[in-house]
C-alpha cells in the first residue's frame, strides 16, 4: 500500500533540511500509540532509528535503517526501511524529501508498507494515514 503527503513550509530548504533531527522526529511521534525512542543515529547511510510503541497491553519495536540518502542544490531526501517491525508488519519503506521551491520549502513523506495480511492492509491504511496527516501541521508551526 502507499501514502504520499506533501506540506508547503514558509522555510528555507537548507534550514528545513537541518531541521530534520531528533527533536522535530520527537515532536512528530503521534499521541498513539505512545513511542520512546530507543536510538536515532540521523539520516545519514546506515543510520539507525529504533523506536517502543506502547500499545498499552503490549509493546512493539520498530527499528528502521536509513538505506539511501541523496543531497542537491534543489532537493534532499532519505529513505528509512524497517528492519525489525511489530508484528503486524511485513515492509515498510518511507522516503523523506526535503524540496526546495523559490522561497518556501515542500516536505513530502512517501510511505509504502505491506501488512501480515490483505485485511490488515485495509485496516492499518487509515491508521497510518492520519499519523502523515497528523504531521502537516506540525511542519507548518516547526518550519513557519
Amino acid at each position: 500500500m502507499k501514502i504520499n503527503f506533501s506540506t508547503k513550509v514558509n522555510q528555507d530548504y537548507i534550514s528545513v533540511k537541518n531541521g530534520f533531527d531528533e527533536a522535530l522526529f520527537t515532536k512528530l511521534s503521534p499521541p498513539f500509540p505512545p513511542v520512546k525512542i530507543v536510538r536515532f543515529d540521523g539520516s545519514e547511510t546506515g543510520d539507525l532509528v529504533s523506536l517502543e510503541l506502547n500499545f498499552l497491553l503490549f509493546r512493539q519495536r520498530w527499528t528502521s535503517e536509513i538505506t539511501e540518502n541523496k543531497s542537491s542544490e534543489k532537493e534532499f531526501s532519505f529513505i528509512d526501511e524497517g528492519i525489525e517491525l511489530p508484528f503486524f508488519l511485513k515492509r515498510w519503506k518511507h522516503r523523506h524529501r526535503i524540496i526546495k521551491s523559490g522561497t518556501h520549502t515542500i516536505i513530502g513523506d512517501e510511505i509504502e508498507f505491506e501488512a501480515s495480511s490483505g485485511l490488515l492492509n485495509l485496516l492499518l491504511y487509515p491508521a497510518f494515514y492520519l499519523q502523515f496527516a497528523y504531521r502537516k501541521p506540525i511542519y507548518k508551526k516547526v518550519f513557519a
